[in-house]
């Protein structure tokens, strides 16, 4: 199958992982690795305050890293609660590849990281280290205060990074990474790392990738969702104004609460959508390179 090579990613700072990944599909190279550089590229960028090094810690001061790449439901892999080892994209790739299991978590899958020769390091930088004892101060000190990964930054820096690669032999495959919501609950996991939520791939159909509140897209399965309604023959957009219609109707968003999502069908037709403005697409291919607003927002009032 000759295809022509697309990547999409999400924010602004995805043109960074767009220009790390088409340095891959450019040169004829494999979706699969274009979505594992593009991830990479942002999390080792220390002014992305939601992905990687750089990334705002948890209630705890701790930044801890949830990942997923997939190219098929047969081939994916995740890690959740990870600190001190980078890229967790990277790491995912090495659960899908070497291990049985899709997801590995917190200390297990730091011991993974270590046996297969991640370096560890500090992901906490002076400006987060100094965000997080400002929000500290704000809440007393109480980690858990009720409010812990409900404050407005939590609301506002929300920002995974999801990448969906369509490489020559049309071949689709997706990443996502992030640091979480801002001074969350030790332990929250969001739904970047959970296969059908953050990320779903299905070489027969295509892919979804998902961003914002993560919470509002784990209770329906968003981007499983998206991808099944594109294998009954609906639109990358119709389908992504169903997912984002159920998450409004059920999930009761409220108003500083974001969800958005980016569908790449396997003949290379994408979209884009969210909830409300503020969102934005990085689109890649041979005769594009843009930042632009998605084609759907559902409450386009607001």
């Amino acid at each position: 199958m000759n295809q022509t090579p697309l990547i999409l990613s999400t924010w602004r700072f995805g043109q960074i992982a767009n220009r790390a990944g088409w340095a891959i599909l450019s040169q004829g190279g494999n979706a699969l690795d274009a979505a594992e550089a593009g991830c990479r590229a942002v999390e080792e960028d220390p002014s992305v305050t939601s992905v990687g090094f750089g990334g705002y810690p948890d209630a705890a001061g701790e930044v801890t890293l949830d990942a997923l790449i997939m190219a098929a439901p047969h081939r994916c892999g995740a890690v959740a609660c990870v600190r001190d080892y980078l890229p967790a994209i990277s790491i995912a790739r090495r659960v899908m590849e070497k291990t049985p299991h899709v997801l590995l978590v917190g200390p297990g899958a730091e011991a993974f990281a270590a046996a297969e020769g991640f370096p560890q390091r500090s992901l906490l930088t002076r400006e987060a280290r100094e965000a997080w004892q400002r929000w500290k101060q704000e809440h007393g000190g109480n980690i858990f205060d009720k409010h812990s990964g409900d404050n407005s930054l939590a609301q506002d820096a929300h920002d995974t990074i999801g990448v969906l690669a369509l490489d020559v032999e049309g071949r689709i495959a997706g990443g996502c990474s992030t640091s979480g919501l801002p001074f969350k609950l030790p332990g929250r996991v969001g739904d970047s790392p959970l296969v059908g939520h953050g990320l779903y791939v299905d070489p027969e159909v295509g892919g979804a990738v998902g961003t914002g509140h993560g919470e509002l897209i784990m209770r329906v399965c968003g981007t499983f969702l998206i991808v099944e309604e594109m294998r009954k023959g609906s639109s990358p957009t119709a389908a992504i104004k169903t997912a984002l219609e159920r998450i409004n109707r059920q999930c009761r968003p409220n108003p500083r609460q974001q969800a958005a999502f980016i569908a790449l069908r396997r003949d290379g037709e994408w979209s884009a959508g969210c909830l409300r403005k503020g969102f934005q697409v990085a689109v890649r291919s041979a005769k594009v390179d843009t930042l632009m607003e998605p084609p759907l927002v559902l409450m386009d009032g607001e």
